[in-house]
């Protein structure tokens, strides 16, 4: 940990400071659980009267929210993100103890490795695969026949990336992230049972994709499974043999679309939606937490399963929670009826 006065984090951060610009800040915490001497932030107008009671020294604020007196702030348009540079800069993020080539890397001598590569122990890179500049291959990483891998990504231990496969620069593959496993496909034969069809494509990430732990990406069957540039993909995603992720989506943990659905750009997917196979989301559609994608999509926000516009959700959950209303009033008027004709 370091420590920085309000007024030299201020000058780092490029935000303007309200309050001690000599008070010592030396760590970050929540609003609920700050010190005077650690950075907090406010994102969500909802944490405003946890804000109120913070003893946090600093508090990163967006423009125009009230101020309490006898607090500090750092007034900012993205408070989250500055509250991120100040952890950076206050905490070192470390490197590893073993930097170089691990004597116990097993790498094929017709494998090209760039400059600055590093390569942990028990790491396993086959023939003629290609390595970039400045990046580190973690502990027991499996790196598999005529992959390329571009500069500066970093993969973590015990990541698979199977033969033939593509990175881009600047990927990340969290710990456990298997690219390249074989698409789910098989034929039956006459007696019913299930033939295997070999996947011969290939996965490719393009430019500062970032892969979740334990998220498995399988290859196409015959071109390629894309998940385009800037994509983040959480942890427990399983994203099936053809898919093709557009540019700068988010999807959220325990996801699944199957083989051959397409997202456009920009496109955001909740906790453990399912998408089937062979539909297309276009740019900016989100879909809420276990949504279930059954239909191609227009932009636009859709929750629920099937999913349906969230708007529409909603009016639809108002009735829902009003059944037993509905039910009591449907038993009444038939009463009503029944007296009435008797």
């Amino acid at each position: 940990m370091r420590a920085f006065t309000l007024k030299d984090l201020s000058a780092k951060l490029g935000a303007e400071l309200i309050g001690d610009p000599n008070l010592s800040i030396s760590g970050v915490n929540t609003l609920e659980e700050a010190s005077y001497s650690d950075a907090s932030f406010l994102a969500n107008p909802r944490y405003t009267e946890a804000m109120k009671k913070s003893n946090a020294g600093v508090i990163c604020i967006a423009p125009g929210m009230p101020l309490p007196e006898g607090k500090n702030f750092f007034i900012t348009t993205d408070p989250s993100r500055t509250f991120q540079q100040i952890a950076e800069i206050l905490i070192p993020t470390g490197v590893s103890g073993f930097s170089g080539i691990h004597p116990s890397a097993v790498i094929h001598e017709t494998a090209v490795i760039g400059p600055n590569v590093s390569i942990g122990p028990h790491a396993v890179i086959d023939r003629d695969a290609k390595i970039g500049a400045n990046t580190r291959i973690g502990p027991n990483v499996s790196i598999g026949f005529e992959v390329e891998i571009g500069e500066n990504c970093q993969l973590h231990p015990n990541c698979v990336v199977r033969e033939r496969c593509r990175l881009g620069n600047g990927v990340i593959l969290q710990p456990g992230a298997i690219i390249g496993s074989c698409g789910f496909g098989y034929t039956p034969d006459k007696m019913g049972r299930h033939i295997k069809l070999e996947q011969i494509g290939i996965v490719i990430l393009e430019d500062d994709v970032e892969i979740g732990a334990n998220t498995t990406i399988d290859r196409s069957r015959f071109k390629a499974t894309i998940i385009r540039k800037g994509s983040k993909i959480d942890n427990l995603v399983q994203i099936a043999h053809n898919v093709e992720v557009g540019e700068h989506n988010v999807i959220a943990a325990q996801t699944g679309i199957a083989g051959s659905a397409k997202t456009g750009k920009y496109v955001m997917l909740g906790g453990q939606v399912g998408i089937v196979g062979h539909v297309e989301l276009d740019d900016q559609v989100l879909v809420a937490t276990r949504g279930g994608v059954s239909k191609s999509l227009k932009s636009g926000k859709y929750r629920g399963s099937p999913a349906i516009p969230i708007t529409e959700f909603h009016r639809q959950e108002v009735h829902v929670r009003k059944l037993e209303e509905y039910v009591e009033r449907i038993k009444e008027l038939e009463n009503k009826l029944q007296n009435h004709c008797g």
